[in-house]
């Protein structure tokens, strides 16, 4: 998943790597600095992780690019039914 998040100051980029490196289910990460964007990857929400990030951060975190990573027991053209969506969260894979 890629966000775009406004870093000011290289405090602001610490802050958000500390948020990251204690998010559990954010396996990897990336921060460009002079972009202004995030990449994370791992197995979860991508909007519960920018909501989380947004209350910790007190800054706007606007998503830009999801990538879902299917597995391989899973048939690519099966549509989960909203329980299975509310109780799973996704792959999320990025080229980190």
């Amino acid at each position: 998943m890629v966000m775009r998040i406004n870093l000011d100051c290289n405090g602001c980029c610490r802050k958000l790597r500390r948020i990251l490196l204690n998010m559990k289910e954010i396996e990897a990460h990336l921060i460009e600095k002079q972009q202004c964007r995030v990449s994370v990857c791992g197995r979860f929400r991508p909007s519960d992780v920018a909501i989380k990030i947004r209350k910790k951060m007190n800054r706007r975190v606007e998503i830009l690019e999801i990538q879902e990573h299917n597995e391989s027991n899973e048939p690519a053209d099966q549509k989960p039914t909203n329980e299975q969506a509310d109780q799973k969260p996704t792959n999320v894979i990025c080229g980190c």
